[in-house]
């Protein structure tokens, strides 16, 4: 998939560069598989706001995507390629022998007619789904599993695919788009090929209009505000945030501090960090 650029006719279009979804083969979603997205518009319970910058955009609804692709040694044929709003990455409705259909991530390659299978005897071909333990060291894969059953959790977004670096005993190692190595359960699944849709990264809004679109309200930086309206704020003219970093509009650090727990019961999983 590549993306189109525009004659600069208007300042909003100088810099817009938008997917080409000229790959894609169905307008309209299943019907059977979509569910109702509610828009809370950043605000809780008591209709307080608890994240800025959210709310308006286009109505949405979900597409269930099936995680867990559990119907084994069932083939399927992939039926159309589609758009979801909701992700990065294009999804693939995909219909079972015995007729029940369901929506899947499209890896890169993956065309209308092909056929996708998963279980353990399935074949290493770009679609398919099987137990780690069945996939050779060295494949690229996506979707993968945290916890054998669970469904698919990491590797999901446009363009990303993790490799399968060793297996040993009953884990696996797997480095992941970030760099890091991370061991697996054996008994995960993983799908075979990297997340389609990869020129993704190379998409540029363009225009306000568009952020408002997807639901993304106005943001204003804090060193143009006042003191007693953010801590970057004050200073004759244009001025320096005055700090040793960044900090929120309540005083936490943020861009760049991390804020992983050091205790995080998950962390012996991990053999080399994304910084090495």
């Amino acid at each position: 998939m590549a993306v189109k650029t525009f004659n600069p006719t208007s300042p909003a279009v100088r810099q817009m560069a938008v997917a080409d979804y000229s790959v894609l083969t169905k307008k309209e979603p299943e019907k059977s598989l979509l569910v109702t997205k509610k828009n809370n518009a950043g605000r809780n319970s008591y209709g307080r706001i608890t994240v800025r910058h959210q709310g308006g955009g286009n109505r949405q609804k979900i597409r269930v995507i099936d995680w867990k692709r559990t119907k084994d040694g069932i083939p399927a044929e992939v039926k159309a390629l589609e758009y979801d709003p909701n992700r990065t990455a294009f999804i693939a409705l995909i219909q079972y022998v015995d007729g029940t259909k369901s929506y899947i991530l499209a890896p890169s390659g993956l065309k209308v007619g092909d056929k996708v299978e998963s279980g353990e005897s399935a074949d290493i071909i770009k679609g398919n789904v099987l137990p780690i333990s069945a996939i050779p060291v060295g494949t690229i894969v996506s979707c993968i599993e945290l916890k054998p059953g669970k469904g698919a959790q990491m590797v999901r977004t446009a363009g990303a695919g993790a490799q399968l670096m060793a297996k040993e005993g009953a884990y696996a190692q797997v480095r992941l788009p970030s760099g890091e190595v991370r061991m697996v359960s054996v008994k995960c699944r993983a799908m075979i090929g990297e997340i389609g849709n990869s020129e993704h990264e190379n998409v540029k809004l363009g225009k306000a209009g568009k952020s408002r679109h997807k639901g993304v309200r106005p943001a204003v930086r804090g060193v143009v505000m006042n003191p007693n309206d953010h801590p970057h704020g004050g200073g004759e003219g244009k001025s320096p945030i005055g700090l040793p970093g960044p900090v929120t509009p309540w005083g936490v650090p943020t861009l760049g501090k991390k804020t992983r727990n050091k205790k995080k019961q998950s962390s012996k999983y991990i053999v080399r960090g994304r910084k090495g």
